[in-house]
């Protein structure tokens, strides 16, 4: 990065990007939201500044270039044939004006436009072949999803087949972009019965959707086939039929609203509004409370009309989506690298209630950090009943000046998370208290303190012993964005140190089911003829599931180590880029922070977690007990060997990691800047920072149509189609 751009902007940049990135791997890969919708959107709205003010700090990886989100390893990835986008939000009329302008400089005046309730559920991405279903995936990172297809036959609002009528031509090819969702009434009945199971209830209606068509029901239907071949219990085959008929049970209540078109072949089609006419007449389902709209005023208005009567609806919405009409405008509007400019989503502001604050207490996570969080009466808001909020840190309750016994302003930011906005305080009446943030940590006793001066986060720097962040780390490590363990939950967590069974998280991949017969979490009363303690299934999906992760990718194994900072894009740069754990902990920090998607802030975590003894233990303990802690080496011709490629903008045919990986596999290298050391820039587009300083350093700039010249006949055959001005 230039050397122009300040130190404090530097690390605010990387703090930004941590934190989208993490808030984004909650909400699409693990269904767990942990910041609000607004505070995502204000960290967002930073970065975008900040980006503006410096353009240097532009990588192609940065949120503001992608879409969020990321395929998960439990279903077939897929990749779309043309890309599914994210939106633009706007949050008051005035941002809503700016990006009607922004049309009109580009169409002259303010095309016809259409207005749409934006519904807050899943995307899928549903491809017809000759009007035949022939698969269903998720958005994913946009480019790439996951696979749901199976699942998708259990929702009656999806058809297998397009029926043709009032004249309509069945495509040869269409992608159908639309979104699954729950009804309100079929997400409280759908809650109930998984509290009615002991389990924790979906947060609302877009986790329920998203954890509902993540199910891996075409498993539970082999298992069942399985037991019924090999004549198993009669209780054993209810059970897999009573788990396999609850799946398919929340998926039939799952409804499916088409707001999109992909790729089309043997049709086109004018306007948005014919479209989805078409749609409609192929046996879609299309939204009937779609508008034409004129003109801004209009569009204003029907945002208006509907922001008074979403609490009426049989659904949630979170705002209104606004598109031009026009096909053809659309295309000449084009698109950024993440959102279209013929189109933006108005964010309705979020619900807000009153409650009392009973107390605040505080949290310790797996990094040590320290959160102070609110303890409330419980209260109904935007469809579900709350009772606990994230205060942050002591700056901001002081900020927000909120006492304990105060009655607050509660709002469901973006109807996710719960937040506090401030207190009520003319109904004070002297008995409130300050909030006294503790000076030690309330699991272990150590004194807390900022990591480093200048942070406003308190940590426990007792990483090793710290109960408290034994059990997160331990809880991580079976997470879905990291080893992926299903049997590994909190309780699981809590019970392995509470039982004694573990006193960190090195022995987790050793464990028998000898160690397991200490804890009743995991054990069950004998049977006739039995002795001992046999295991429940609690037990034997632990086992079976860490017997499983051993051989999971060397990325998985990068996010499971808890390294601060080191969230999947990072762990997934630095698997590529070095192959195992050791190369890892043996590179110098101007090597990791050379890799594309880590910079110097990750890097420097890397190499103080790597530099504590601690840690390494873990990482041995690991590898003796056979997790694979290096990935496979790429055998084979290596022509790019020892070349440094810069790669920016998309690439025909290829996703961002397919490219890079092309490139890896060939020998070569693949970093997230232009240097002196660049051997050659591979660019989808001519206009960005990338460019310039490879026009202004002298090094050889491709075309990336030109990309498999690259790949397939080499370096100097593709140095001839390149530019070196």
């Amino acid at each position: 990065m230039a050397k122009s751009i300040p130190d404090s902007s530097k690390n605010r940049w990387s703090e930004l990007v941590e934190i989208i990135e993490e808030a984004r791997r909650q909400y699409y890969v693990l269904d767990s939201p942990t910041i609000s919708d607004d505070e995502y959107d204000k960290a967002f709205k930073e970065l975008e500044t900040l980006e503006q003010k410096y353009p240097e700090l532009v990588t192609q990886d940065s949120p503001t270039q992608s879409v969020g989100g990321v395929a998960s390893e439990l279903f077939e990835p897929v990749e779309h044939r043309v890309r599914m986008m994210s939106l633009e939000d706007v949050f008051d009329v005035e941002e809503l004006e700016e990006w009607a302008n922004r049309v009109s400089k580009s169409t002259t005046s303010l095309p016809e436009t259409i207005c749409e309730l934006k519904v807050d559920g899943l995307a899928l991405n549903l491809l017809y072949l000759d009007g035949k279903l022939s698969r269903v995936a998720t958005r994913g990172d946009g480019r790439v999803g996951e696979d749901v297809t199976y699942n998708t036959q259990f929702i009656p609002t999806v058809p297998r087949v397009l029926t043709a009528t009032n004249g309509a031509k069945i495509p040869s090819v269409i992608e159908v972009r639309g979104e699954v969702y729950f009804d309100l009434k079929d997400f409280d009945s759908l809650n109930n019965e998984v509290m009615d199971l002991g389990r924790t209830p979906f947060a609302n209606p877009r986790n329920a959707a998203a954890g509902t068509i993540r199910q891996r029901v075409d498993k539970r239907e082999e298992e069942l086939a399985l037991a019924k071949n090999e004549k198993k219990s009669d209780s054993r085959i209810e059970k897999l039929k009573s788990e396999f008929n609850r799946s398919t049970s929340s998926l039939s209540r799952l409804k499916l609203v088409v707001h999109g078109i992909g790729a089309l072949e043997g049709s086109e089609f004018k306007t948005q509004a014919e479209a989805y006419k078409t749609l409609g007449n192929l046996g879609l389902p299309v939204a009937m409370t779609t508008r034409v709209t004129k003109d801004l005023k209009s569009v204003i208005s029907f945002i208006e009309e509907f922001g008074n009567k979403r609490r009426d609806l049989s659904h949630e919405i979170d705002g209104v989506v606004v598109k031009v009409n026009d096909i053809n405008a659309q295309k000449n509007l084009g698109a950024t690298s993440r959102t279209p400019r013929w189109a933006v989503a108005y964010k309705y502001p979020p619900e807000v209630v009153r409650t009392k604050l009973i107390d605040i207490e505080v949290n310790v996570g797996r990094t040590g950090r320290v959160t102070p969080f609110a303890v409330m009466e419980p209260i109904k808001v935007a469809g579900s009943t709350v009772s606990m909020a994230t205060l942050h840190n002591q700056e901001e309750i002081i900020r927000k000046g909120v006492l304990i016994g105060d009655t607050v302003y509660l709002r469901k930011a973006g109807d996710v998370i719960p937040e506090i906005v401030g207190p009520v305080v003319e109904l004070r009446n002297g008995s409130e208290k300050k909030f006294e943030m503790p000076s030690k940590c309330p699991e272990c006793g150590t004194k807390l303190a900022p990591a480093k001066e200048g942070d406003v986060d308190l940590r426990c720097s007792n990483a090793q012993s710290c109960p408290a962040q034994l059990r997160e780390r331990l809880f991580h490590v079976g997470s879905r964005g990291a080893m992926d363990i299903e049997g590994l939950g909190s309780k699981s967590a809590a019970a392995l140190l509470n039982d004694k069974i573990l006193k960190d998280e090195g022995n987790l991949f050793e464990l028998t089911a000898k160690d397991l017969e200490k804890s009743e979490y995991f054990t069950r009363a004998p049977g006739k003829g039995e002795t001992g303690r046999p295991l429940n299934k609690n037990g034997e999906e632990l086992l079976s599931q860490l017997s499983a992760a051993k051989t999971r990718p060397l990325w998985r194994i990068l996010v499971a180590l808890s390294i601060r900072h080191v969230g999947p894009t990072a762990a997934q740069a630095l698997a590529r880029e070095f192959k195992s754990l050791e190369n890892i902990a043996n590179s110098p920090l101007e090597k990791l922070s050379e890799v594309n998607g880590v910079g110097e802030v990750i890097g420097i975590a890397v190499k103080e977690w790597f530099s504590e003894d601690w840690h390494k233990e873990i990482v041995g303990k690991w590898a003796r007990a056979g997790v694979r802690i290096k990935d496979d080496e790429v055998t084979g011709p290596q022509p790019l060997k020892d070349m440094n490629f810069v790669i920016t903008g998309s690439v025909p045919n290829l996703s961002r990691d397919g490219a890079i990986n092309a490139v890896l596999e060939r020998g070569g290298k693949v970093s997230g800047s232009v240097s002196k050391n660049t051997t050659m820039l591979v660019y989808g587009r001519a206009d960005g920072s990338k460019y310039s300083k490879a026009v202004s350093l002298g090094i050889p700039k491709l075309d990336a149509e030109n990309f498999e010249v690259l790949l397939n006949k080499g370096f100097t055959e593709a140095l001839k189609l390149a530019t070196t001005d």
